[in-house]
């Protein structure tokens, strides 16, 4: 179980990495030109928030992996929080997002891909992780 987790913060690292290119890819610069000063202070607020939260799980994961691991109610309330946060993801992914938007070519098609199946893949680990936890599979 622990390599899944070490490689899960893998993975978030990675989905840290490929968000600092979001911004350009997305031209949030020409964007968010056209609303108000506060409206782009909030959502520059809101994805420092979401960086910052992502970059954490992947610390904690790869270097505090025995902590999600040890038995202990906090490491499952986390991993359980963790994988709901990634499942609300994959959600919003097919159901809010409007794609009318995005731009088109494979690049950008298979890029949304892949970032599903890391989506799915940390549901998946951290749901484990929480019933490693909580079925006393941690001794």
């Amino acid at each position: 179980m622990s390599k899944l987790v070490i490689a899960s913060g893998a993975v978030q690292f990675a989905v840290v990495a490929g968000s600092l290119a979001v911004p350009y890819l997305l031209n949030w610069r020409g964007e968010l030109a056209k609303v108000q000063t506060l409206i782009k202070q909030i959502f520059w607020t809101y994805a420092g928030y979401i960086l910052c939260t992502n970059l954490f799980f992947a610390i904690v994961s790869v270097f505090a992996t025995e902590g999600l691991l040890d038995g202990s109610r906090l490491a499952t309330a986390l991993n359980v929080f963790i994988a709901l946060y990634w499942a609300a993801r994959v959600v919003i992914q097919f159901v809010y997002f409007d794609k009318k938007g995005l731009p088109v070519g494979g690049i950008y098609r298979m890029g949304e891909w892949m970032l599903v199946i890391c989506f799915i893949f940390l549901t998946v680990v951290y749901s484990l992780a929480a019933c490693w936890n909580e079925w006393g599979m941690a001794q």
